[in-house]
């Protein structure tokens, strides 16, 4: 196994079906609709702008999972936060391939000067949440009946980890 830098030229395809087999089959994703090709070449261009990092775990050509992060806030506050997500695909789950992606984002975090990365997890999710904790990431707060999915209400549980870095932060 590599990981890799994703490219919406080649991998578009496999991210649309990990994105859409947790959307359609999970609470991974607080999202009833299948995504598009379009949509997801959309979301790469989105990454590419905002330089934030998608990257994967490969193996034989094929990708076994994604992890990437976002702006956390739109406001100029925000700026030293980002908001992160992983996603592996179903046949690999539990080769800790989600725990080698998010170490690899941590890095990158660091590598980028953000301070805080903050990950939004189903209160259902344990494993992601047990993930997460192995990390250093703490629970810092649940949106409870924060969605409705799947005929039920969900609770949203905050998870952050606070990064040593930018080493001189700039306000205003």
């Amino acid at each position: 196994m590599e990981v890799i830098h994703c490219s919406a030229k080649v991998h578009t395809p496999a991210v649309l079906e990990i994105l859409n087999e947790a959307i359609a089959h999970s609470t991974a994703l607080y999202e009833y609709s299948p995504r598009t090709a379009q949509n997801v070449r959309a979301w790469f261009a989105e990454k590419q702008v905002g330089r934030f990092p998608v990257i994967g775990m490969q193996q034989a050509g094929v990708l076994l999972g994604f992890a990437t992060y976002g702006p956390f806030r739109a406001r100029a506050a925000y700026k030293y936060s980002v908001e992160h997500s992983v996603y592996v695909h179903q046949e690999h789950r539990g080769r800790g391939i989600g725990m080698a992606l998010m170490r690899e984002l941590i890095t990158q975090a660091r590598q980028q000067q953000y301070h805080v990365l903050v990950g939004g997890i189903d209160i259902s999710n344990a494993v992601s949440a047990h993930l997460h904790e192995r990390l250093g990431f703490t629970h810092a707060g649940t949106i409870r009946q924060a969605a409705f999915k799947f005929g039920r209400w969900l609770d949203l549980a905050f998870y952050q980890l606070i990064l040593e870095t930018p080493a001189n932060p700039v306000g205003g």
